[in-house]
């Protein structure tokens, strides 16, 4: 039976503050209702700035309070969880005071603006003894879920090849605006922050982890329009990234990234190569896999299409049809269920803040690599 009710609260309520505010609402009558598998949960505490737009988002995603002061919010006793959504360069305050105020702390990724923060909120969570969650929801897909059972099973052979990419297009045109995104001080790294972690996640998830690898950054649009006029504004981190990786299981593999491809919106995909078959994902059809295998008569060899349904859990906590397709915010509910399972006790999938700085270490090694002329970096040297 799952513990007493938790008090939520949520900072920041953009994109990704509204798919954590959704996840919180939906996680009960999804995971919770019947069985009681997790904890349930009430909207205790909203912050924004300023405080009209706090009050209005707290009405819209309806919380019980709201303050346009985070710290607040991380002292409030009547709060036990904290959602952290705001943008990168302030992950590593709001966490480690949200942990030593004692709750539980489900922060979105990248976690921090360099690796040094990333490891101080990990060795604040180990300190605090408090449950923590980094939100890689691409990896609760029941899709690629089900892909890592085919690949532990050795349905495709002895995985020996990785070919991963995750393209999108909210940076393509050049005439955007200049924005903070744009800064190493504030953003921290660009495509790689954004995007590649999530690529990362999922080949750790199939392969295992990265050993070693070498890679490239380009900065595709050097300049942009400031918004307010007055010239333009010089971004300083990548728009795309590519990296040779090599993984302790001894596979190897690459990795593309680009946060400046027309036309693709979430392309987030791989391909995993066996000795036996393949297996090809692709989100922007989360809800298909591709399995090849080769077995039977060369004549009658080809890929199969999988559609997701309830034989693919949790899909059927969602919809009791199979092709009838989950959604991004899905995901997040799933996510946020794994979290009330670990902070409840149970065994739940990660990554936790210990778990996340694996992937941080990564995507690091990365540019790391590509400031020394694409040298061979082992990922090992970032712990």
């Amino acid at each position: 039976m799952a513990q007493a009710k938790l008090n939520i609260g949520l900072i920041g309520t953009g994109f990704m503050g509204k798919a954590h505010a959704l996840a919180w609402r939906n996680v009960w009558p999804v995971f919770g209702a019947t069985l009681g598998e997790v904890p349930w949960v009430t909207l205790a505490m909203l912050c924004e700035t300023p405080l009209e737009r706090a009050r209005q988002m707290g009405r819209e995603f309806g919380f019980d309070r709201v303050t346009d002061d985070w710290r607040a919010l991380v002292a409030d006793p009547g709060v036990d969880v904290v959602s952290i959504t705001t943008p990168n360069g302030l992950h590593r305050e709001m966490a480690e005071a949200a942990l030593a105020a004692g709750k539980h702390v489900w922060c979105e990724k990248p976690m921090a603006l360099t690796l040094a923060d990333a490891q101080a909120m990990a060795d604040a969570a180990v300190a605090a003894g408090r449950s923590t969650m980094v939100g890689y929801n691409y990896t609760r897909n029941p899709a690629h879920t089900h892909a890592c059972r085919l690949v532990a099973e050795g349905a495709i052979g002895r995985p020996v090849h990785f070919r991963g990419w995750v393209d999108e297009d909210y940076q393509a045109n050049p005439d955007l605006p200049w924005t903070w995104r744009a800064t190493l001080a504030q953003a921290g790294l660009g495509a790689l922050g954004d995007l590649g972690c999530h690529l990362v996640s999922l080949a750790h998830g199939l392969m295992g982890p990265i050993d070693s690898l070498q890679a490239d950054l380009q900065i595709i649009h050097e300049t942009r329009p400031m918004p307010e006029g007055g010239g333009r504004g010089r971004v300083e981190n990548e728009d795309a990234a590519s990296a040779l990786v090599r993984f302790v299981s001894g596979a190897r593999g690459s990795m593309v990234v680009s946060r400046s491809a027309w036309g693709r919106k979430s392309r987030l995909g791989y391909e995993v190569h066996g000795t036996e078959g393949m297996i090809i994902f692709d989100q922007e059809r989360m809800n298909e896999l591709q399995i090849y295998r080769n077995r039977g008569p060369v004549s009658e060899q080809g890929f199969t299409t999988v559609l997701t349904g309830p034989a693919h859990p949790p899909f059927g906590r969602f919809c009791p049809a199979p092709g009838h397709q989950l959604g991004f915010n899905d995901l997040k509910v799933i996510e946020c269920a794994d979290f009330l399972r670990r902070i409840a006790g149970q065994a739940a999938p990660g990554p936790d803040f210990t778990e996340a700085l694996e992937i941080e270490r990564v995507i690091h090694a990365m540019a790391a690599s590509a400031a020394g002329d694409g040298r061979r970096i082992a990922v090992a040297a970032f712990r």
